[in-house]
C-alpha cells in the first residue's frame, strides 16, 4: 500500500503492542515511521479493516525497512556499527 504523502506500508497487524514494538525497531534505526488504525479508542474492535494497524515508512525507507523486520539485517544507523 502507498499513500498520497509518499509512506508506504511494511507491516500489517492487529496487535498494537506488535505494532508499536516494530516502530520502536526502525525507529532506533534512524527510520521515521508512522502507525496508521481505524481503532476507535473507547471500542477495542480487532474485525477486519477496523482491527488493522499499519506501519508506515517513506518510501525510500521500505527495503532497509523490510529487511529488518524480517531479522535479515540489523537496525541501520547508529545503532548497528
Amino acid at each position: 500500500m502507498t499513500t498520497d504523502e509518499g509512506w508506504v506500508e511494511v507491516f500489517m497487524t492487529y496487535d498494537s503492542l506488535e505494532a508499536e514494538m516494530i516502530k520502536d525497531l526502525l525507529e532506533s534505526g534512524g527510520i521515521p515511521v508512522v502507525l496508521r488504525s481505524s481503532k476507535v479508542s473507547p471500542y477495542p474492535v480487532n474485525i477486519g479493516k477496523m482491527g488493522e494497524i499499519m506501519v508506515l515508512v517513506r518510501k525510500e525507507d521500505e527495503e532497509a525497512a523490510a529487511r529488518v523486520i524480517k531479522g535479515e539485517d540489523e537496525a541501520p544507523g547508529p545503532l548497528s556499527e
